[in-house]
């Protein structure tokens, strides 16, 4: 799941109202629309009830007390052998509790039939799904179609032919997140949806490579910006990768375009890196719920993410199924 306290650019953010209307466009990027045989999400659908956890099941604090998303600036934590040890398993866990949920991900299935399996599934490996109540967020996956960019609530759409969607898992398990997602192909989709798809899979997969310690944090934002503009697509810069442990967020932040901020990654350090590419324009609006973040453009964007720890050596993925 990306960070929640968004970083955000001047003029990067519009308002959708209900209808799905928008009330300002950057007429700038329409030429860039997105075209192909998809299905444009307009709005949100209907969410159901919170789901129940059981009392044995231990809960991060935001469970029973609102809170903020998580701060992510500051010194990133260098973590001991024990705590890679529960970061391991909750980073294994939620691996397979995204392949789960891609296998199901088919035509007719509901987005908020997917939020139930996996609500149900983590719960019976005695883990939390910790999309559930962190400020604010009503289910325990994120599902974004389409042109959602991230943080699409499951509700009662049925998956159709053509689409694509991000399917966003993390665990709480022993007290230590684990975080993942990825893009699955619904049916047949179009040449474009799955250029966009792979292309978002082998710019992550190159991001990981590029890591390891004594490497600046900002080599991933200037490889990622270096990609798009090879591949003619655009990162949606307003998200960005975090450092993740007992806290959902925290630091370092991870920018998905060049920058030049400081920081060098140090063995020790665990963080997400989840790119979203879009084959339009970057800039997004929320719709009515709050989280739902759409492009701006009508274009279709993908994503995909790991936890990743730094060691003495290079790199390890966190969040591998495998």
């Amino acid at each position: 799941m990306s960070k929640m306290q968004f970083r955000i650019a001047q003029n990067v953010w519009k308002n959708i109202n209900g209808s799905g209307q928008y009330l300002h466009r950057n007429f700038f990027q329409l030429n860039k629309r997105d075209k192909g045989k998809w299905e444009l999400i307009r709005r949100a659908g209907k969410v159901s009830d919170e789901r129940i956890v059981p009392e044995h099941i231990q809960k991060p604090p935001y469970y029973l007390k609102h809170m903020a998303a998580g701060n992510t600036l500051g010194t990133p934590e260098i973590k001991n052998v024990e705590q890679l040890e529960h970061m391991r398993s909750s980073g294994k866990l939620a691996a397979q509790i995204l392949r789960e949920c891609g296998n199901m991900a088919k035509i007719g299935i509901t987005t908020d039939e997917i939020d139930d399996f996996a609500h149900s599934r983590i719960l019976s490996h005695n883990a939390y799904p910790s999309p559930l109540r962190y400020a604010g967020f009503p289910k325990s996956v994120c599902t974004s179609i389409n042109n959602v960019a991230c943080h699409g609530i499951p509700d009662d759409r049925q998956l159709v032919d053509g689409d694509i969607i991000n399917i966003d898992v993390t665990v709480y398990q022993n007290g230590f997140h684990g975080d993942c997602s990825e893009t699955f192909l619904i049916g047949d989709v179009d040449e474009r949806g799955r250029f966009l798809v792979d292309s978002t899979r082998e710019c992550l997969k190159n991001c990981i490579a590029l890591c390891g310690p004594g490497v600046p944090f900002n080599k991933i934002g200037k490889f990622i910006q270096r990609f798009c503009h090879e591949h003619k697509l655009e990162s949606v810069a307003a998200f960005i990768g975090h450092g993740i442990g007992s806290y959902f967020h925290g630091p370092p932040e991870i920018y998905h375009y060049d920058n030049d901020d400081p920081g060098e990654m140090q063995a020790g350090m665990t963080f997400t890196i989840e790119p979203i590419l879009s084959l339009g324009g970057g800039d997004i609006g929320l719709l009515e719920d709050g989280w739902t973040a759409v492009s701006m453009d009508d274009s279709r964007s993908a994503q995909f993410e790991h936890t990743i720890l730094i060691t003495e050596t290079g790199v390890e993925i966190l969040t591998n199924a495998d």
